[in-house]
C-alpha cells in the first residue's frame, strides 16, 4: 500500500447535518463584485431566489483562527483527508436544481463523502475526494451537488528553494500554451471578459471565507506552491460561466451544470468567460480560462424554464 493509500485507510468521516441561509447582502456583494445590479432588484413577488450556484456564499465554515494550517485552510476537519503535508485543489463538480433556492431563508444541507480514490498523475500520487451536498427546502430536495477535490502530500521547500523546483504539474500548463494542445474552441454566441485582479480575489475569498491564501499571499503561492502568480478560485472561474446564461437567457433557469477545471488561472491575466450556441439537445458549452489561452473551466449546462420546479 502507498504512504498515500496507507493515510486514507479507514478514513470514513460521517455525513453531517445543517441549516444556514444566503443573505441577500452576500448576493447583492457578489453582484458589485462583477459590477451587475443586483439580481433581486428585479426579482417581482414573492421570496426572491438565488441564481444558479450562488448557495457558495452561504453554508461557510467558520474555523478559529488556532485551527488554520499554514496554507490557511482548517488543518483538521470532517472531511479534510489526514494526508501529511496536504495540498488542496479543486477539480470540478456537478451541480442540479430540481426547485430555487430562496434568498434570506433557512435552508438545510446534508453533506457525505462519497468517494476517495488514490490516482497516479504527473506529480505524483494524488488523493481524489468527491463530497456530495444536498440542499433540501420544507424537507424536500432543492439542489444536489457532488464537488471533486484533489489532495496530494508536499512538504514546504527549504528556505531559498526557487519557485520553479516546487511548481505543482497542473501549474506547468501556461496560459498560452499551443491552441494545437486544445480541442478547437466552438464559435462563441455570447462572452465577457474579467480582469481578476488582487483586490477582486480578495473580495472574493471575504465572500466565501476562504483562507487559502494562494488567493491571497503571492509570496506564499509563488514561493511555497509554486505557481506563478495568485490563483483564480476555482468557483468563480464556475460562476463567470453561469453569468452568460444569466444574463443573455433570462427566461431560461440552468437546471444542471457539469463542469471541469483543467489548469489555473491566474491574478492580472484577463479571463474570457464563453458560450456556445446550443446543441441538438439543448444543452450548452459553457468555457472560463485565460483571454488569449485555452479555457481553465469547461463544462456544459441544461435548461428549463424560468420559474420552474
Amino acid at each position: 500500500m502507498s504512504e498515500l493509500a496507507s493515510s486514507l485507510s479507514g478514513w470514513a468521516p460521517a455525513p453531517v447535518e445543517w441549516s444556514d441561509r444566503v443573505s441577500s447582502w452576500s448576493v447583492e456583494a457578489f453582484a458589485a463584485l462583477l459590477d451587475q445590479p443586483s439580481p433581486l432588484a428585479g426579482a417581482g413577488r414573492g421570496a426572491p431566489v438565488l441564481p444558479p450556484m450562488w448557495h457558495w456564499f452561504g453554508f461557510l465554515a467558520h474555523p478559529a483562527q488556532a485551527e488554520l494550517g499554514a496554507d490557511g485552510h482548517p488543518a483538521a476537519g470532517r472531511f479534510l483527508p489526514p494526508i501529511p503535508h496536504r495540498r488542496r485543489m479543486f477539480a470540478g463538480a456537478r451541480w442540479r436544481q430540481e426547485r430555487p433556492l430562496p434568498v434570506d431563508e433557512r435552508v438545510t444541507c446534508r453533506s457525505a463523502v462519497t468517494s476517495v480514490e488514490v490516482k497516479t498523475g504527473r506529480s505524483g500520487e494524488l488523493a481524489f475526494v468527491t463530497v456530495r451536498n444536498e440542499f433540501s427546502t420544507g424537507g424536500e430536495l432543492a439542489v444536489l451537488e457532488e464537488q471533486d477535490i484533489v489532495y496530494r502530500s508536499q512538504p514546504d521547500p527549504p528556505a531559498g528553494t526557487p519557485a520553479a523546483a516546487t511548481t505543482p504539474a497542473a501549474a506547468t500548463t501556461p496560459a498560452a500554451a499551443a491552441p494545437a494542445a486544445e480541442p478547437e474552441r466552438p464559435a462563441a454566441e455570447h462572452e465577457l471578459v474579467l480582469r481578476p485582479d488582487a483586490a477582486l480575489l480578495f473580495r472574493f475569498s471575504a465572500l466565501t471565507y476562504n483562507a487559502h491564501r494562494i488567493h491571497y499571499d503571492r509570496p506564499y503561492a509563488t514561493g511555497i506552491e509554486g505557481y506563478p502568480g495568485l490563483v483564480v478560485h476555482g468557483p468563480l472561474l464556475a460562476l463567470l460561466a453561469l453569468e452568460l446564461p444569466r444574463r443573455h437567457r433570462p427566461e431560461l433557469a440552468v437546471t444542471e451544470f457539469r463542469y471541469r477545471l483543467r489548469r489555473p488561472a491566474f491574478a492580472d491575466t484577463p479571463l474570457r468567460a464563453w458560450a456556445a450556441p446550443a446543441g441538438p439537445d439543448g444543452s450548452v458549452e459553457l468555457a472560463t480560462g485565460a483571454l488569449d489561452g485555452p479555457p481553465s473551466l469547461t463544462g456544459s449546462a441544461r435548461f428549463g424554464a424560468a420559474g420552474e420546479g
